[in-house]
Formats: C-alpha cells, structure tokens, sequence
C-alpha cells in the first residue's frame, strides 16, 4: 500500500525558514556526516574516544589498548586522516596522532555522551 502526503495548504514561511536553517548549518550537517560515517566503526570510534581522553597517541599504544595489530590501527587512523578526524605529528621516530582542534567541538558531543556512560558504568 503506497502512502501520499496529502496537503491541505502548505505553510511558505515555514518552508522558507527551514530551507534558511539547513543552509546555515550546511557547513556543521556536512561535517556531523562525515563524523558519524567515520565513527560508525567500533574501533574508529574507540580511537576517537581514546585521542579525546590522552589528548594523542601513537598507534602501537592504541594497538595495545584495543588489542588490533599495529596495521589494523594504521588503517584505521589513516581513514580517519583522510577524513579530516585526526592528524599526525612525527616526534623523532614516532608518530602521534591528535584530534584537530577545529573538530574537537563537534566530537565533544559524541565523546561525552560516551564518558558519561563510563562513568555510570562505573558507579
């Protein structure tokens, strides 16, 4: 059975203040999509909660925390690299790995719902 949006009389002001709205925020949706296409993968989004906590690492650390090769995390961090997520900054021979600070305010978000759930948990 097929269901059609029968309207009555539809509301311009509406329409127009919503297309406005969307349009502002094109710039924060686009960047909310990409942070929930990225994080959408257990282990992207326990390296991102984890750069949020220390603030950066390298990935045999993080290979060591979560318990995935070195390898595995290297392509993690490298799809969240190119997805604008993380950089890298090599210090002699090491590289560590950070959350940029222009997109620590839209992860706070996520980050934070997932420390509070830390801490309930551990009451």
């Amino acid at each position: 059975m097929t269901k059609t949006c029968i309207r009555v009389l539809a509301d311009p002001v509406q329409i127009k203040e919503c297309k406005e709205s969307l349009n502002q925020l094109d710039e924060q949706l686009e960047l909310a999509t990409q942070i929930f296409n990225l994080s959408g993968n257990a282990a992207r989004l326990k390296i991102l909660f984890l750069l949020h906590k220390e603030e950066k690492m390298c990935p045999c650390d993080l290979s060591d925390i979560l318990d995935i090769s070195v390898g595995g995390v290297s392509q993690h961090l490298r799809k969240l690299k190119d997805g604008g997520l993380v950089q890298s900054k090599k210090v002699g021979q090491t590289v560590f790995y950070s959350i940029p600070e222009n997109k620590i305010t839209m992860l706070n978000t996520l980050i934070e719902l997932l420390i509070q759930e830390e801490k309930h948990l551990t009451i």
